[in-house]
Formats: structure tokens, sequence, C-alpha cells
């Protein structure tokens, strides 16, 4: 067994698909609507879902906004250079809800980063794990 997928209910699908891709450089691998259904599935990630965990975006086009809920946490994302990311992210127009810092009660090098829904996005320095 391997892991798949994470879906996320989006409010407005070409919005967060630029956001995944222009934010983050994930590519979009397949998108498909489901008219009968009234809803939109886009899957994003690094590299070919046989072989990647990627990301499934669902619009519902009866529905444009969603409670975040308390059970979700966030997605993590392992990056090079954090500072620079969060930089660049901040050029884009994204929004850094914590600035790039080691962790509270650690070393690991963090940062959050919200998406258009307000979903959160943990980005990881690699280099800083222990």
């Amino acid at each position: 067994m391997r892991m798949l997928h994470t879906m996320i209910r989006v409010g407005d699908i070409e919005k967060s698909i630029e956001f995944y891709c222009d934010i983050f450089g994930m590519s979009l691998l397949r998108r498909k609507d489901y008219p009968s259904g009234r809803f939109t599935l886009a899957f994003l990630g690094y590299g070919p879902e046989e072989e990647n965990t990627v990301i499934e975006l669902t619009e519902n086009w009866d529905k444009k906004e969603y409670e975040l809920g308390n059970g979700f946490g966030h997605i993590a994302l392992g990056v090079e250079n954090i500072y620079t990311l969060c930089e660049e992210i901040v050029n884009k127009g994204g929004h850094v809800v914590r600035e790039p810092g080691p962790m509270k009660h650690g070393k690991t090098i963090i940062a959050f980063v919200e998406d258009p829904d307000g979903y959160k996005i943990e980005l990881i320095e690699m280099s800083s794990r222990g």
C-alpha cells in the first residue's frame, strides 16, 4: 500500500490551481468536470501519480465556501531554502502566516503559508530536520 492523494474542497478551482502551481511549482496532472455530479476534480503534484502522492482539489459547483473545521491540520512540503521561498511567495501575492524560523520546541526550520481557501501549508527546510 501507499498514499495516493489528499483531497481538499476549494471555492474557486482556477484560483487554487494557480496558487499551487505558481507558488509551489506543482504541475496540473489531470482535471475533469463531472456535470451530472456538478463538480470538478483536479490533481496536482510534483510527478506522476503512479510514483508520487498528490493533492486532489474538488470544486463543488453549487458551494463556494467551506468551514475548515478543527480536525484537519495542514499539508507539509519539504523545501531547500525556506527563507528565499517565503520571500518569493510574498512577492507572488501569497500569504505567509508564520515567518520562517525554528520550531518552538526544536531546531527544525518551519514556516506556514495559507492557500486561497485558508488551508495551511507547512514548509519544512529539509536541511534542518532533526
